[in-house]
């Protein structure tokens, strides 16, 4: 695999711009520091120069113009070395990226990463890992970057696709010509596709065009900041096929990464999605100062819920109250890391979606996936009430406060009801 290990990021003043005309700060020397920036930095024109550097080899230079300003790539010790493609479009971080990539290096892999944004590659090759979501948690020797994913995919003999839910069928159909015959697609996403309302392995699946034994999913109680400074946890690898979970499983074993392997993907799959949606009723709750005894209700509540849409779609009831159920559930509803559980304290202190987003600095993955999650439920004849309120807060009809107050209103039941 390309190595991107020396790539550096410097500002250079370029036709006499000064600081304020554009020159522009990614990162200074091998692990110095990054900036991230405005918008207004996306490449608009690229061009690839050999500069003299007195008192050193000749560099090669990739000059990215953008509405802001020059940005300039350097490798310093392979001036003939190819240029980067600056050009992707996508609205995703990675095949293999932050957490997952410290595991599979620590796990003795050797990781290339793909990314679209410049500042985040230029970071990871200098040693930074990604200082906009993973401050000061840095990444092994072994992780290298690049902007192109061919280059990423080349001799891959396991291939991790860490994209968002609605751009992860874009993205892998877009490459899946250069996804190496006989390489497990390993899936980290925890969604429903929109309108299809398909779950991720059977998009990657259809995406790449692989059957689907090749492909595995990994699902558990695996917060990002958790893993990425190595604090111990333990997962599940799902796939059709017991050699090909094994596979996955070996890939990514490590002292504090403990994987367990499971046949039940349908299972897994569905206790990763629902638990996002779970996460942001919680939340709420805490939101509008609820205490312990309301959460707790809400997550015994909702894995029940779960279970119900699960075996009626065919999983078995025993994955739910496993690592990918009621772990991961535990995990994003108790904890302050995850995006579902500060998106929902947002809704319940009254922010719209938009506005939630804006505080947490990204999407949560259950905000996207509850209305799938319900149109899922109800086209298999499951109740699922906790859902329902979360679409409708998430959609704007009510407050979380009334979303609260008519899920107690609701008719007495048996428990098991």
């Amino acid at each position: 695999m390309a190595d991107y290990q020396d790539l550096l990021v410097e500002r250079l003043r370029v036709d006499g711009r000064d600081e304020d005309g554009g020159s522009r700060l990614l990162a200074h020397g091998a692990g110095g520091r990054a900036e991230d920036g405005p918008d207004g930095w996306e490449p608009v024109e690229r061009r690839t120069e050999i500069v003299d550097v007195a008192g050193a080899e000749p560099v090669r230079v990739d000059v990215v113009e953008t509405a802001r300003g020059p940005l300039l790539v350097l490798d310093r010790r392979r001036p003939d070395a190819p240029a980067l493609d600056l050009a992707d479009g996508t609205e995703v971080e990675g095949l293999a990226l932050r957490a997952p990539s410290r595991v599979l290096a620590d796990a003795g892999a050797e990781v290339a990463m793909w990314g679209r944004r410049l500042e985040v590659v230029a970071a990871v090759a200098g040693g930074r890992g990604n200082p906009a979501y993973l401050p000061g948690v840095a990444l092994p020797d072994a992780v290298t970057a690049t902007t192109d994913p061919r280059r990423a995919l080349e001799g891959a003999d396991v291939v991790v696709l860490a994209l968002p839910s609605q751009s992860l069928r874009g993205v892998l159909g877009g490459v899946a010509d250069a996804v190496p015959a006989g390489a497990p697609l390993v899936s980290l996403a925890k969604g429903l596709e929109s309108g299809s309302r398909l779950r991720m392995s059977e998009v990657v699946a259809e995406a790449s065009g692989a059957a689907r034994e090749r492909v595995a999913v990994v699902s558990g109680p695996n917060l990002a900041r958790e893993i990425a400074e190595r604090q111990p946890t333990a997962t599940v690898v799902a796939a059709h096929a017991p050699d090909v979970a094994a596979e996955v499983a070996a890939a990514c074993a490590t002292p504090v990464f403990r994987p367990y392997t499971h046949h039940d993907v349908l299972g897994v799959e569905l206790g990763g999605v629902v638990k996002n949606v779970v996460g942001l009723a919680v939340g709420m709750a805490e939101g509008l100062g609820y205490g312990d005894n309301a959460k707790a209700s809400i997550i015994t509540r909702g894995l029940a819920q779960t279970s119900r849409l699960a075996v009626a779609l065919g999983a078995e009831a025993a994955t739910l109250a496993g690592l990918a159920g009621m772990g991961d559930l535990v995990a994003t509803c108790a904890s302050p890391l995850s995006r579902n559980h500060q998106t929902g304290v947002q809704l319940g202190r009254g922010l719209d979606v938009g506005a939630a987003a804006r505080v947490v600095r990204q999407t949560a993955e259950g905000v996207r996936s509850a209305p799938s999650v319900l149109a899922l439920a109800r086209s298999a004849g499951v109740e699922m009430p906790i859902v329902e309120q979360v679409v409708d807060v998430v959609e704007g009809r009510v407050h979380a406060r009334e979303a609260a107050r008519l899920l107690l209103a609701r008719d007495l039941k048996h428990e098991a009801g």
